[in-house]
């Protein structure tokens, strides 16, 4: 097989030339400061809310200044992308700016709110695949035998730049700024955001770090910057499904490879805190994959020195999940914790429990009581409570009352 040429490295003219055409379709988004954020990490740090795009996402940068590139004759064949939401929606709407005829594919199951936003956006929408590997296959398929031009969600320097236009805007926003740290899943944003903010560091002449965060389930580019070449792997589910990608993209990957400061891993657990931050302090609503950058911020996986600007890139999270994950956040946050209390079986006890979590301010929501737990002696019950509390200390201090009150609470498996 004969040796892929080296990918030559955009320039910051490249980028700034992206940015008039992506100008057409995409807005400035806003940076809003955190105090949050600031208190926790000690540096002044800044959010990039370009949850707040249209389309709720960045993918619609790559994907117009991508189509823009199109012959007249390719746009009359149509285009054809597979994705299980944001990117569906970048093209889609792309497209119709552009009066290019868009399909769609997406994998059965998928997000009601993303499939209706992207018949909106006027593409015919086709649910194909029980998995997105599925839904791929059979977009690729359908590009081949109708002539459609086929949209990579990353994997195309067109699309990078595109998406390096956020960069752009970071870096005419917060001129100041000493680091940066954006999500990674196929790589196309941090590939252009770390490509651009090296460019203009070197002709500047100053340091910035630019900064990647992965779901640790589906953390491909440590292993393949590792390496030294896009390696496969295999994942595991995740809750930041926007960024679940099991292999990078060449050409992002060779991008990220030379621009990227670290790439770090979060997990679900962090990821789930850091919404329920973004709703509570910052009052955004941020998907998974957008959040994980918060997430690295806050579970100290990035101690950045210096202003930073962290990249929300969506915020289209079904309101199923996004209910689950906040529950589940506030649990990883102690600040909802379930408890078994084993009691004997006679009057008096529950009261006796409810007391003890009231003299410390806990706040009972939910309460099992059964005599049919595997376990149980005979003149046993168990009694499960739902607290609401303020945080770790609070939970301490719970669970220190129902001690001294003389019983002996434990976290249910």
């Amino acid at each position: 097989m004969a040796k892929q040429p080296k990918l030559s490295m955009p320039t910051l003219e490249d980028f700034e030339r992206a940015e008039i055409i992506v100008r057409a379709v995409a807005n400035v988004t806003p940076v809003l400061h955190s105090n949050a954020l600031s208190e926790i990490t000690g540096v002044d740090v800044v959010l990039k809310a370009e949850h707040l795009q249209r389309t709720g996402a960045y993918k619609l940068r790559g994907a117009y200044h991508r189509m823009s590139k199109l012959t007249a004759a390719e746009r009359k064949k149509g285009v054809v992308a597979a994705s299980a939401g944001n990117h569906a929606q970048g093209v889609a709407l792309a497209a119709k700016k552009l009066g290019i005829k868009a399909t769609i594919f997406m994998p059965i199951g998928a997000s009601l709110p993303k499939f209706e936003a992207t018949k909106h956006y006027g593409a015919q929408v086709v649910l194909e695949g029980a998995v997105f590997a599925e839904t791929l296959t059979a977009a690729q398929a359908y590009a081949a035998k109708k002539g459609a031009i086929f949209i990579p969600p990353y994997n195309h320097l067109d699309v990078v730049l595109g998406q390096g236009t956020v960069g752009l805007e970071i870096l005419e926003q917060v001129p100041d700024v000493e680091n940066v740290i954006v999500s990674i899943g196929g790589g196309g944003l941090a590939a252009g955001v770390a490509t651009v903010v090296q460019a203009y560091a070197a002709k500047h002449k100053r340091k910035i770090k630019v900064w990647g965060v992965q779901s640790e389930n589906t953390a491909s580019y440590i292993p393949s910057i590792k390496a030294g070449k896009p390696v496969k792997i295999e994942t595991k589910r995740t809750i930041a499904d926007g960024i679940a990608v099991n292999m990078p993209g060449a050409i992002p990957f060779e991008l990220i490879k030379e621009n990227i400061t670290k790439v770090v891993t979060v997990s679900d657990d962090e990821i789930a805190k850091a919404i329920v931050l973004l709703l509570e302090r910052a009052k955004m609503v941020v998907e998974p994959a957008g959040a994980a950058t918060v997430a690295a911020l806050m579970s100290g996986a990035i101690k950045p020195k210096g202003k930073t600007v962290v990249v929300l890139s969506g915020g289209n999270i079904d309101p199923l999940l996004l209910q689950k994950v906040i529950s589940h956040g506030l649990m990883a946050a102690e600040r909802y914790t379930d408890v078994s209390v084993m009691l004997p079986d006679r009057p008096g006890q529950l009261v006796k429990t409810a007391k003890a979590v009231a003299s410390v301010g806990g706040n009972v929501v939910e309460v099992l009581h059964t005599r049919n737990g595997k376990g149980l002696d005979i003149s046993e019950v168990e009694l499960r409570l739902s607290i609401e509390t303020s945080g770790h200390e609070h939970r301490e201090q719970v669970f220190k009352a129902l001690k001294d009150a003389g019983l002996n609470p434990r976290i249910p498996n």
